[in-house]
């Protein structure tokens, strides 16, 4: 680098900074170390003193001998002027001093190194043991074992399904686990009565429907196993079973088609079924008749309880309506995709997808006192009077249910 020839930026390699002159200019010399326009008094603006003493030591004189000193610095190292310019260079280093500087440091190289050298393994372990604690709790191998046995299982299709195709392994430990947050967290739901549920056999629930989504149902679905540990094995209508996704998931969470046939044989094996008798009708309805029962149909779930000789226990959910106030409806756009209506709430389809998110609503739950149906004969299933009577029975209770429980509730939202 000594021997190269450093060509300040814009100087075509002339002294003076550029300005094509042999002479270095007033800039120049001031970073040069000599004495500068500055220094000088016609450049402070003042006056020279002798100028008033004798006109023959005028400072014209005198001019010759600053243009010589401040010419021979540059010429006494000639040979170094051209190689580096006199502006905002340092003063130069020997060359064995720079010899020796360059010795004692040691050259930059660039080594291959594995990503994980130099980190201890023990360092690693730990680091992972207190992500998994973070994870999965206090007992995070045995959950961290049983959720690989549980994807072992998935993977080779060693898992068991009844004959609806309810997964019992899948729904606990997915389905439940996913719902429970929002449950708990979100909707806040408050359970009364599960006392009222049976241990064991057979039971038919039946609730009020609402919500604009069936939201309700799931909610009822993961109350009912976190209280009494038992899985409830909803009734769902055919739309359900057409839907690509969703016909898969309801199979496998214990839905099955709402049908006599299949209810009463659930019944007769000794499951707690599900039904919302108003369907469409009741999580249909306008914001402003909300918590007005609708038809409950023809009273086929009675006929079923009365064939099969099970306990109706009467549900009322309070806080399903808010969720998403409907306020509209699309008839025609619902006909032509074939669905029962297309909802228009406050926040759907103004905010797009973030209407989606249902409204953070205070839930109430009450089972009621049991109906028995043991006491009847399975042929008066047929009598339709006896049917009917029930089925008033049952929406009158969970009518008068819902409006001792709005009676209750402070706020929507407390």
């Amino acid at each position: 680098m000594s021997d190269a020839e450093i060509i300040p930026i814009g100087t075509s390699g002339r002294p003076g900074r550029g300005s094509g002159r042999e002479r270095p200019s007033a800039a120049a010399r001031g970073l040069a170390g000599g004495p500068t326009p500055s220094s000088s008094p016609r450049a402070r603006g003042a006056k020279a003193p002798t100028a008033k003493a004798s006109p023959v030591k005028a400072p014209v004189v005198k001019r010759p001998a600053a243009k010589t000193t401040v010419a021979k610095k540059p010429t006494a190292k000639k040979t170094s002027a051209k190689q580096s310019p006199p502006t905002a260079q340092p003063p130069s280093v020997d060359q064995s001093q720079a010899a020796s500087f360059a010795s004692a440091r040691p050259a930059a190289t660039t080594q291959e190194r594995h990503p994980l050298g130099g980190v201890p393994v023990a360092d690693l372990l730990s680091a992972f043991q207190t992500a998994a604690v973070e994870v999965f709790g206090e007992q995070w191998e045995r959950r961290l074992a049983e959720m690989l046995a549980f994807m072992r299982r998935r993977l080779s299709g060693e898992y068991v399904v009844d004959e609806y195709g309810f997964d019992t392994e899948l729904t606990q430990r997915f389905l439940m686990a996913a719902l429970r947050p929002i449950a708990q967290k979100w909707f806040r739901v408050e359970v009364r009565g599960a006392e009222n549920i049976p241990a064991t056999g057979g039971a038919l629930v039946v609730s009020n429907h609402s919500g604009t989504i069936p939201v309700d149902g799931l909610m009822s679905m993961v109350s009912i196993h976190d209280e009494t540990g038992r899985f409830l094995r909803p009734l769902g209508a055919d739309l359900v079973f057409k839907m690509p996704v969703v016909s898969a998931l309801a199979r496998k969470s214990g839905a099955t088609l709402a049908c006599s046939e299949d209810a009463e044989r659930m019944l007769s094996g000794g499951e707690l079924v599900g039904v919302w008798p108003e369907g469409f009708k009741g999580i249909g309805k306008p914001f402003s008749e909300r918590y007005k029962l609708q038809r409950f149909g023809r009273g086929g779930f009675v006929s079923a309880a009365l064939r099969t000789g099970v306990p109706i226990i009467p549900l009322s959910v309070v806080g399903a309506e808010e969720i998403y106030p409907l306020v509209g409806n699309i008839p025609s756009l619902a006909r032509l995709l074939g669905m029962p209506y297309i909802p228009i709430t406050p926040f759907f389809p103004l905010l797009g997808p973030l209407g989606l998110v249902p409204l953070p609503s205070k839930w109430l739950l009450e089972f009621g006192e049991p109906i028995r149906t043991d006491a009847y004969d399975a042929h008066e299933a047929e009598d339709p009077m006896l049917v009917f009577d029930v089925t008033d029975q049952v929406r009158e209770t969970i009518q008068q249910t819902l409006f001792s429980l709005l009676r209750e509730r402070d706020s929507v939202f407390g």
